[in-house]
Order: C-alpha cells, then sequence, then structure tokens
C-alpha cells in the first residue's frame, strides 16, 4: 500500500476492532515494518486527521470513545470538483432535513477552488447551514460509520403508517438517495425481519454504533438489486409498466433517461410509448400524476385503475 491508503486503512481497522492491535500485527496486516506503522500511528493523530488513539498497558493501540473518521487528502480536477459541487447541491436540494455534512463538504471544497467560484460556492453552502449536534446529523454520522467500517448500528425507527417506534439491529449495506420522497436511505439486514430491508434516515430517531462487525454477503450488489426499483423500492419479481405520453409532451419524455431500462416508443401522432421493468409501481405514482392528461397508464392494470380514481378524485376537487 502507498501512505494514502495506508491511512484510511489503518482507521477502518482500530474502528471496526474496538479492543485495539499491536503495532506488529498492523505491520503483519497492511504488509509492512513494524516501524512504519509506528510513524503512521504518530502521523494520524496529528494533523489533518487528530485520531484519538491510546495504548494499553499490553502495548494494544485503540480508539478513545471521541473519534472520528478522516479520510486522506485527494487530487481533483477541476471539472471533477464541480461534478462534486452539483451533486452535493443537488443532494442538499432534495432532502427534506438540512444536512450539515453536506454543507461542511461544501465549504471543503470551496476551500480549493479558484477565487472566483470558490466563493460563490462558500455562500451557496451557508445557505442551509445545519446543527452538526441535531438528531439527524448524529443518526446520519452514525450510519455512516457502520456503513464504512462495517459495523452494525442499533435504530430505533417509526414506521410511516404508524407512531409505533421499534428497536432493529441493522447492518447497512448500502446508502441511497431518492427524489421520490426527497430522502436518503439506508439498506441493509435488519433483525426481527431476518432479511434485507430499507430504512428511510429521517424516520430512525435514534442510531447507536455497536461493536459487532458485518460482512456483506458475496451476492449481495446494490447495483443489481436497484436496477428493478424506480427508485430505492426493489424486490426480487417485477412487471412492465406501459405509459402512452401525448404528441404534446413526447420530446421533453425522450430528453431524459428516467429508468435505466426503460424503452421508447414512437408513435404515429407524434408522442411515444414507455416500457419498463420495476418491482414496485408505488413509487411510479407520482410522476405518473404529475404529467396530467398527457399520460395514461395502459399497463398493468391496477395501476390504471388507481391513477384514473386518484385522478378523478382530484378533479371533483376543483367542482
Amino acid at each position: 500500500m502507498d501512505r494514502a491508503l495506508r491511512l484510511s486503512h489503518l482507521q477502518d481497522l482500530l474502528y471496526r476492532k474496538r479492543s485495539g492491535y499491536r503495532a506488529a500485527d498492523l505491520a503483519r496486516l497492511c504488509g509492512t515494518s513494524k516501524r512504519t506503522i509506528e510513524r503512521d500511528l504518530a502521523d494520524l493523530q496529528g494533523d489533518p486527521f487528530y485520531l484519538p488513539l491510546i495504548q494499553e498497558g499490553d502495548w494494544r493501540w485503540r480508539l478513545t470513545d471521541e473519534h472520528r473518521f478522516t479520510l486522506p487528502p485527494i487530487q481533483l480536477s477541476l471539472q471533477q470538483a464541480a461534478a462534486l459541487y452539483l451533486a452535493a447541491r443537488l443532494l442538499d436540494k432534495v432532502s427534506d432535513e438540512p444536512n450539515p455534512f453536506v454543507s461542511q463538504a461544501l465549504v471543503a471544497l470551496a476551500g480549493v477552488l479558484p477565487p472566483e467560484i470558490g466563493q460563490q460556492v462558500q455562500e451557496m453552502a451557508t445557505l442551509r447551514m445545519a446543527d452538526a449536534t441535531t438528531a439527524f446529523a448524529q443518526v446520519f454520522q452514525v450510519i455512516t460509520l457502520g456503513w464504512a467500517t462495517g459495523r452494525k448500528v442499533r435504530i430505533r425507527y417509526r414506521s410511516a403508517h404508524s407512531d409505533n417506534v421499534h428497536d432493529y439491529v441493522l447492518s447497512p449495506y448500502l446508502i441511497e438517495p431518492s427524489t421520490v420522497g426527497y430522502a436518503a436511505y439506508v439498506i441493509g439486514h435488519a433483525t426481527y425481519f431476518d432479511e434485507v430491508r430499507t430504512f428511510k434516515l429521517e424516520r430512525i430517531q435514534e442510531a447507536e454504533l455497536l461493536d459487532e462487525t458485518f460482512q456483506a454477503p458475496e451476492d449481495f450488489h446494490g447495483h443489481e438489486m436497484l436496477s428493478s426499483a424506480w427508485g430505492v423500492m426493489f424486490g426480487e419479481e417485477s412487471q412492465e409498466v406501459v405509459l402512452r405520453f401525448s404528441p404534446r409532451v413526447a420530446r421533453r419524455v425522450g430528453e431524459t433517461t428516467w429508468h435505466a431500462g426503460q424503452k421508447l416508443e414512437a408513435s404515429d401522432d407524434g408522442g411515444c410509448t414507455m416500457r419498463v421493468e420495476v418491482a414496485n409501481t408505488l413509487e411510479m405514482k407520482h410522476w405518473i400524476r404529475g404529467w396530467g392528461p398527457d399520460c395514461v397508464v395502459l399497463e398493468p392494470e391496477e395501476l390504471r385503475r388507481e391513477i384514473a380514481d386518484e385522478m378523478r378524485r382530484a378533479a371533483e376537487g376543483y367542482q
């Protein structure tokens, strides 16, 4: 390993094993000398990491309870930095809970950009600068740390359809944003259900990092799993949704890839038809309704009836 990768790997090892390691053990795991590891441990306690380490009586290094995970510096081109800026701004816009870590990331990014645009980024970052001690910020911090270091978390979660709050031990396999509901979700194995489930971060009331570690199954592939989802609602079986768009919006529909598996067919009247396989149609409904009379559900019949009924009841409100 080069030094930057080794420093990040050392942090990961120390986070995963709360009891810590001897320097000789770390040297073996990193494929380097004990002297190099001792220098690395000293560096991790200084700028920019400030990792709070203590050494036990048996010469074992471990983290104190006031630890934080700091990534080593990375090299970005101007275009890569601009891409990260756009991604962070988009996430900040669609999140219904202000996320202090998004703002902090933008502030850090502004510091390395040319002054002419760095000032703009700085100003945009401060528009929704949130408190890092809020309940959501603490949940976000714990979930991301468990995800990055392979440690389980205990969460208190409020259901979307009731006021009941349940405790689960979660192995966070993946974190995924979604424009459906303007939120972020964590996907992983949860006790009680004993299966992989999706949890909205904004509904997690408390999160506690546990000492117990986990390994994601070899057959878990987040990209493949979400390929059947319109947003984050996945499943083993999917169904084909067929939508007909009017000529008035056909060009707008064709300008955007709404789903990786979509298939568009031009119609003789200037409109178009979209076919897409999804596991759950619930996340599509608000998008379909947003097109108004310019989008008609052809299949499946159940979704067609649901949208028609909702449109009918919406029209009654204007009578």
